[in-house]
C-alpha cells in the first residue's frame, strides 16, 4: 500500500489511503464486493448518483445508463461507484414531486460530501431530478457532470404523433366535450408512452435536460438522444471518461455555472419554447452558487430571443424530431451567431460554448427554424408580470397562450384550492362565461404544500362543449411544462402567506396586460385594506415530519422555492474520521 500512502492529494485518499485501522476498515469492507486492492491506488473515485426507480417511470432505465457511465470511468482509469438518491418522479408522487426536490438536493449534497468521492456523475430524468441533483452538487462543488436519461420515442396514435402530457390535456378535454369516447382514451394512453424515457414534448424534463446542456453541465448534444437510442449509452460512456479528466483538471460546477452560463440558459429556454418551471429551478440553482439572478432577468434576457424550435406544446414536433434535426447545439450555434449568448462560457468539456457548437448542422429547418423565420417572434417567450396582484412577480408562457387573451379584463371566479374547482367544474349550472378569469389559489409552495402543477385546470365542461378552447387562469401554483393555455403562474407572494391573491373575491375585476407586463386587481386600496384586516391564515395539520420542515422553511416562488437554510455552498471539506 506504499503507493496509496504517498498519494494524499486526492479527496478519496483520506479514506482509502488512510493508515492503520481506519484505512483497513474502509478498504476491507469495499473488497467484499470483489474489488481488488489495485482500485485503492489513488485513482479518481467517481460517484454515480442515480435516481433510478421503478416508481419513477421516466428514470426506470437509469440502471443501464449507469452501467455505460461505469464503462467510461473504468476506461479512463477511474474507480466508479453507483449510489442511489431519491427519484422524484412527477408521474406518481403525491401531492407533487416539487415537494421533494429539496429533499433530493439535500440527500445528494450530503451523500456526495460524506463519501470518498473525487467527482460525481449525476443521472437524472424526470422533471425535478435534474435541478435537484444540480443543486446538491453545486452546494458541494466537486467536479460534476450531468447525464440525463433522454426522452421517450414519439407517441403514435392512429397515424398521428402524440406528445406525453400535452395530449393528456387535449384528450381529457375531448372526452369531457363528448368528442372522444372513454374507450378511445384508454387506447390513446397506451400509445403515448411507448418506450423508456421522460416526456418527449418540450415539457419540464426536456427543458431542464436542454438547460443543463446550455449551462455547460452536460456534454454537447446529449440532452436530446432518445432514452432507447444506442447513442444515449454512448454519450453516458463518454461522460464517464470525461469526469475522470475533470477531476484531474479540478473543474468544478462553480467555474461552469457562472452568471454568463445562466444568461445562456435563459436565452436557450426562450429559443426552445421551454417550460416556465425552469424559472423556479434556475433561481434555486443560482442561489446555491451565489449567482445574482433577479426574477426580471428572465424577461429582460429573453425579450430579444425568438422561439425557433417547433415543438409541442408550443408547436408541432417532438423531442425525437429535435434530436435528429441536430439538437440543442444547433440552437446554441444560431444564438451564438446572432450574438445572443456568452460564447466564452466554460463547459464540462473544458472548452467554451462556442467551441462546442461551431460545427453543429441543422438537418431539418422545419423543426429548428432559422432565426429569420421563427416559430414565434422575439419577445413572445416567458414574461414576468407585476402589479398589485403579484408584487413579487408572476409568470406566463406566451408561446403557449392564446394571443387574443394576452390583454384581457374579466370577472374573477375564485377557488381556494384545485380540489374546490374540480368539485364543480363539470356542473352545467356553474356560473361561468368564457370572459371570466379562474383563480386557483392555495397552490403555492407553503399552501399546498409543494407548489403542484395544477394551475392549468381544464376548462369548465359546459364551456368545452360550447367549443371554448381557452380562458385566463391565475394561480400561485405551477403548470406542467407539457401544458398550454393562457395561464398566469407562480403568483407571489402566495395566498397562504397573505399575498394579494388571498384577498380576491368572486366578482372582482382583474386586468391582465401581458405586453405591459402587468397584472392588476381592480379593487380600491381601501377595500383591500379592509379585506386584509379580516383575512385569517389557513390552518395546516403538519406539525411534524418533512412537510412541517418544508412549510416552515421554503422560500416563495420568486426565491426558487428552495429552503432558506440551503442557499449558498457548504463546500467539500472531508468529514472527520470516527474510526
Amino acid at each position: 500500500m506504499d503507493d496509496v500512502n504517498e498519494n494524499v492529494k486526492r479527496r478519496s485518499q483520506h479514506w482509502f489511503g488512510a493508515e492503520g485501522r481506519s484505512g483497513m476498515l474502509y478498504r476491507s469492507w469495499m473488497r467484499n464486493q470483489g474489488f481488488g486492492a489495485e482500485v485503492f491506488d489513488g485513482r479518481p473515485v467517481i460517484g454515480i448518483a442515480s435516481t433510478w426507480s421503478e416508481l419513477a417511470p421516466c428514470n426506470a432505465h437509469l440502471d443501464r445508463v449507469a452501467d455505460a457511465v461505469k464503462r467510461g470511468v473504468w476506461m479512463a482509469g477511474g474507480f466508479p461507484l453507483v449510489f442511489p438518491v431519491m427519484a422524484t418522479g412527477e408521474t406518481l408522487l403525491r401531492p407533487t414531486a416539487m415537494l421533494y426536490r429539496n429533499m433530493l438536493a439535500m440527500q445528494a449534497e450530503e451523500l456526495i460530501r460524506a463519501n470518498p468521492l473525487d467527482g460525481v456523475v449525476l443521472l437524472s430524468g424526470c422533471d425535478k431530478t435534474t435541478p435537484g441533483l444540480l443543486m446538491g452538487a453545486s452546494s458541494v462543488d466537486l467536479p460534476s457532470i450531468m447525464v440525463t436519461g433522454g426522452p421517450m420515442l414519439n407517441g403514435k396514435f392512429r397515424g398521428q404523433d402524440v406528445g406525453s402530457g400535452t395530449h393528456v390535456w387535449k384528450f381529457e378535454a375531448e372526452i369531457k366535450a363528448g368528442r372522444m369516447s372513454v374507450e378511445d382514451g384508454y387506447m390513446a394512453e397506451g400509445c403515448m408512452a411507448r418506450s423508456n424515457g421522460h416526456c418527449m414534448t418540450m415539457g419540464t424534463a426536456s427543458t431542464m435536460a436542454c438547460l443543463a446542456e446550455a449551462l455547460g453541465m452536460q456534454l454537447p448534444g446529449s440532452a436530446t438522444w432518445p432514452a432507447v437510442d444506442a447513442r444515449r449509452f454512448e454519450v453516458a460512456q463518454e461522460a464517464g471518461k470525461r469526469i475522470v479528466a475533470m477531476v484531474e483538471e479540478d473543474l468544478k460546477p462553480s467555474q461552469i455555472m457562472t452568471r454568463a452560463a445562466f444568461e445562456n440558459a435563459i436565452r436557450a429556454n426562450a429559443a426552445i419554447g421551454g417550460s416556465t418551471n425552469a424559472i423556479v429551478h434556475l433561481t434555486a440553482l443560482a442561489n446555491r452558487l451565489g449567482v445574482d439572478l433577479p426574477l426580471d432577468d428572465f424577461d429582460t434576457l429573453a425579450r430579444d430571443v425568438p422561439t425557433i424550435v417547433d415543438l409541442m406544446p408550443s408547436g408541432r414536433f417532438l423531442m425525437e424530431d429535435f434530436c435528429y434535426a441536430g439538437g440543442l447545439p444547433v440552437v446554441l450555434r444560431q444564438l451564438d451567431e446572432a450574438g445572443l449568448v456568452n460564447s466564452d462560457a466554460l463547459t464540462v468539456t473544458g472548452r467554451t460554448l462556442q467551441e462546442n457548437v461551431q460545427t453543429a448542422v441543422n438537418w431539418n429547418t422545419e423543426v429548428i427554424r432559422p432565426m429569420t423565420e421563427p416559430l414565434q417572434p422575439a419577445g413572445t417567450g416567458t414574461a414576468i408580470l407585476r402589479g398589485n396582484l403579484a408584487p413579487n412577480g408572476a409568470v406566463i408562457k406566451q408561446s403557449a397562450a392564446t394571443p387574443a387573451l394576452m390583454t384581457h379584463v374579466g370577472r374573477a371566479l375564485v377557488f381556494d384550492s384545485p380540489e374546490a374547482y374540480h368539485a364543480v367544474a363539470d356542473d352545467d349550472d356553474l356560473d361561468v362565461t368564457p370572459d371570466d378569469i379562474l383563480i386557483i389559489r392555495g397552490a403555492g409552495p407553503k399552501g399546498y404544500p409543494g407548489m403542484p402543477e395544477v394551475a392549468n385546470v381544464p376548462l369548465p365542461a359546459k364551456l368545452l362543449r360550447a367549443g371554448v378552447t381557452d380562458m385566463v387562469r391565475i394561480s400561485d401554483g405551477r403548470m406542467s411544462g407539457t401544458g398550454f393555455g393562457t395561464v398566469v403562474l407562480h403568483v407571489s407572494p402566495e395566498a397562504a402567506v397573505g399575498g394579494p391573491l388571498a384577498l380576491v373575491r368572486t366578482g372582482d375585476r382583474i386586468e391582465l396586460d401581458v405586453p405591459a407586463r402587468s397584472l392588476t386587481l381592480l379593487v380600491p386600496d381601501e377595500e383591500l385594506l379592509k379585506r386584509r384586516a379580516d383575512w385569517v391564515p389557513p390552518k395546516h395539520h403538519d406539525d411534524s415530519g418533512y412537510r412541517w420542515l418544508y412549510r416552515e422553511h421554503v422560500l416563495g416562488a420568486d426565491g426558487g422555492a428552495d429552503f432558506d437554510f440551503l442557499t449558498g455552498s457548504r463546500g467539500s471539506d472531508v468529514p472527520r474520521d470516527s474510526h
